[in-house]
């Protein structure tokens, strides 16, 4: 299959929407064996007749997907209202394994797939994961553990209520997806939506989530000293723009994973983080900063337009729902960015709570992967 099949459409009730998509995708390739579906959590409760519906017109055994506050489709974001984004891929059998719903552990997975699994020293997975298991974050780090060369992508679901998620069926509760043999190229990379505005620090002193001190100082002192006197003197204007970044050990492009700031204790001169540390972890602080994420995307683009050479099927796209009209405008901004930059492949995506590249969690980062 030299090009995925898509179809997205927006505000009318669940048919259409289904009738909308499945217009646009046309006859269905012969080798399409896979369907990525994401829908606008206003279609939640009817997940189920949409999915029967996509399943019973294209023939297509295996789906993948889940809702969000907002989706994303070539060139196109759409946020509050009913929405649908559907693409139809084609793969070799072999080279394909989906992920049923894993709850409480990935064991009885991974025994099931282990022959499959020995097969490759590479594997590339797209993951979607619900945010209301805490521990959703532990199963994705075993999963990687439990799959050789494994390189994971994907996202938290995002909604005002359920978080249903598509594995074959409809589901949720836990983490699902789809693994692919190195028989399948991909191109991936991702996108920070934040700034370090000072030096990294060294946890000295910490308990659970709350820094106590930093380089041996109280960690406020050294807070307010990185996000400068103006707005230390009126430390209620950080909320949602001045964030903690924890540095990743052995990175050599200085990536970092962003966190949300949870509280500050004044008084006793703490900053509580979304995120267990321990004594000897490395912190910064960042800040929000539109133009610094534009130019971070462009340089993601550039450099898997470059890595491309040309070849591109299709591609799946998650961002944090704090990007998109939040920082980058109103009109489908941040996916023009990738339209402008590697023009019109068939891609889906939507924006999650959280987003996974490389086996890890992160927050207010775009995840780009190309099907070659």
């Amino acid at each position: 299959m030299e090009r995925f099949q898509l179809g997205h459409a927006s505000g009318a009730g669940a048919d259409c929407l289904v009738d909308d998509c499945l217009q646009q995708l046309g006859p269905v390739d012969s080798s399409a064996n896979l369907g990525f579906v994401y829908a606008t959590d206003a279609l939640a409760p009817e997940l189920d007749a949409v999915l029967t519906r996509l399943r019973e017109a294209t023939a297509i055994p295996h789906w993948t997907g889940t809702v969000g506050v907002g989706i994303c489709a070539t060139g196109r974001e759409y946020y509050e209202q009913p929405a649908l984004a559907v693409m139809l891929a084609g793969f070799p059998e072999p080279a394909l394994c989906a992920v049923p719903p894993l709850r409480e552990g990935v064991g009885t997975f991974t025994d099931s797939a282990a022959a499959w699994l020995r097969q490759d020293a590479f594997h590339f997975g797209i993951l979607h994961a619900d945010p209301g298991n805490p521990a959703s974050p532990g199963l994705i780090a075993e999963l990687s553990e439990a799959t050789p060369g494994a390189f994971f992508v994907g996202g938290l679901t995002s909604s005002h209520g359920e978080n249903p998620q598509v594995a074959d069926a409809v589901t949720g509760g836990g983490i699902s997806g789809v693994l692919f043999s190195s028989e399948v190229p991909v191109v991936s990379g991702h996108t920070q939506g934040c700034t370090p505005i000072g030096a990294k620090h060294v946890i000295t002193s910490c308990q659970h989530n709350v820094l106590i001190e930093l380089d041996g100082r109280p960690a406020l002192d050294v807070f307010k000293q990185d996000i400068g006197e103006v707005m230390a003197q009126d430390l209620q204007r950080v909320a949602g723009y001045i964030f903690a970044g924890i540095p990743i050990r052995g990175s050599d492009t200085g990536d970092y994973m962003v966190r949300n700031l949870m509280g500050i204790d004044p008084e006793q001169g703490l900053v509580a983080i979304g995120e267990i540390v321990e004594p000897g972890t490395e912190v910064m602080f960042c800040r929000r900063d539109g133009n610094s994420a534009r130019e971070d995307m462009l340089r993601m683009l550039a450099d898997i337009r470059g890595r491309l050479d040309g070849r591109a099927r299709g591609a799946v796209y998650y961002s944090c729902l704090g990007r998109g009209r939040y920082q980058f405008g109103a009109n489908s901004e941040e996916l023009g960015f990738i339209r402008a930059e590697l023009g019109d492949i068939p891609l889906v995506g939507f924006f999650a709570n959280g987003e996974i590249f490389h086996n890890r969690l992160y927050g207010y980062t775009g995840v780009l992967t190309v099907f070659c």
